[in-house]
């Protein structure tokens, strides 16, 4: 069978524009055109399209029209209009991670310790009911760019519950590292919160995505949850931080640790931490405890590959892994570090699905359990860590 074609467009040009366009290059199942790319800084767009030959587009509106599928690697504060208009004109979404939030009221006056969370719950979840009902009369669908989902270990424990029949009883995980890149994710503002919208989402939705699995593997229907838990910490604007230049430390107003406690309806539970303390390079993990096997999930680091360099200046033109800090002593270094995390398996099924209808495993209703449970927990964090319920889609 030939090849479907199938035309795409790319909103933003910064980072995770990047890494999407070369994860197209690695799609094998569709014919994947790339027709441009559009950013509100025309510059940053216009140096983009030229690094891959294609087109700087001067309108969202006319590479929309072009094009069968977008993706939306923007700012959280701009997934909601970006999303909303590739699905009324019946496009596919591509929608980077987390897939909405609460950005603030707009004033110059806006501080994210000084606003009742219960603000961001309300405004967060008004977005998604709207992301939601644009995707409900669309021709199109919203494809959550959420790629732990798609990481090799995540979709090999995916196979083990659905083989086993598990019971999953407790799940432990973890996104961490010294800090994000993003001059701009040191503010509410653009982020929509801290470490624990950032980072933890990613944890937080391969477990999430794991009790849908069981649940629909034992019943047909997914295991949500139910109710959150949490505690956020922003250690690196204490007063008495002690900054010895390897952790960043220029936060404006977000949370730079935070934990939840997650409880699903059948009364099983899952505990995700996140945070920018952690130094020694990027550290993604899943454990899962079900009642017929235990998993613990590395996605980074992993020892596919471990490498010895006795001289930080040997490796100058070599990379290593993510976050690293320093490329002397022992690394562990992955052969394909893109491949490990599920950034090529994601788009290739999102192209599977847009091409040819496949099913999709990351969809618009685990991205909005995801940022339920989220600003949940943001409520929670504001209460000393009260119980809050997770509102359901």
């Amino acid at each position: 069978m030939s090849k479907k074609t199938i035309r795409t467009g790319i909103v933003g040009a910064g980072f995770s524009a990047r890494f999407h366009y070369e994860a197209i290059q690695k799609v094998y199942g569709t014919h994947v055109e790339v027709a441009g790319v559009y950013a509100l800084d025309r510059a940053q767009a216009r140096e983009y399209a030229a690094e891959r030959g294609i087109r700087p587009y001067d309108s969202l509106e006319t590479l929309i029209d072009d094009v069968d599928v977008i993706h939306c690697c923007v700012l959280v504060a701009g997934h909601e209009e970006v999303a909303v208009a590739a699905l009324e004109r019946d496009r596919f979404a591509i929608v980077e991670k987390p897939l909405t939030g609460y950005c603030g009221d707009g004033s110059d006056a806006f501080h994210g310790d000084h606003f009742p969370k219960q603000a961001a719950l309300a405004r967060g979840l008004e977005s998604v009911e709207r992301m939601l009902a644009a995707e409900q009369k669309s021709k199109g669908r919203i494809l959550y760019a959420e790629n732990w989902v798609y990481a090799p270990a995540i979709q090999r424990e995916r196979e083990i519950i659905e083989r086993t029949g598990s019971q999953i009883l407790w799940m432990h995980g973890e996104e961490a590292h010294s800090g994000s890149h993003n001059p701009t994710y040191a503010y509410w503002k653009y982020s929509g919160g801290g470490v624990m919208i950032g980072k933890g989402c990613h944890p937080l939705t391969a477990a999430l995505y794991l009790k849908r699995v069981e649940g629909r593997g034992r019943g047909g229907s997914p295991i949500r949850p139910r109710s959150v838990s949490a505690r956020t910490h922003a250690l690196t604007r204490m007063e008495n931080f002690r900054d010895e230049g390897f952790i960043r430390r220029d936060y404006y107003d977000i949370d730079d640790f935070s934990m939840m406690h997650v409880v699903f309806e059948d009364n099983t539970i899952a505990t995700v931490f996140a945070s920018d303390i952690v130094l020694g390079g990027i550290h993604n993990w899943l454990e899962v405890c079900a009642n017929n096997h235990r998993t613990v999930c590395n996605i980074n680091p992993n020892t596919s590959m471990q490498v010895y360099n006795p001289l930080d200046a040997n490796f100058r033109d070599v990379y290593t892994v993510e976050k690293i800090g320093t490329k002397q002593g022992w690394t562990h270094m992955p052969t394909d570090e893109d491949w490990f995390t599920g950034y090529p398996q994601e788009i290739e099924a999102f192209y599977r699905t847009a091409a040819y209808g496949d099913p999709v495993e990351s969809d618009s209703l685990l991205a909005a359990d995801t940022i339920s449970t989220i600003y949940s927990a943001y409520v929670s964090a504001e209460r000393k860590g009260a119980e809050v319920e997770v509102r359901a889609f």
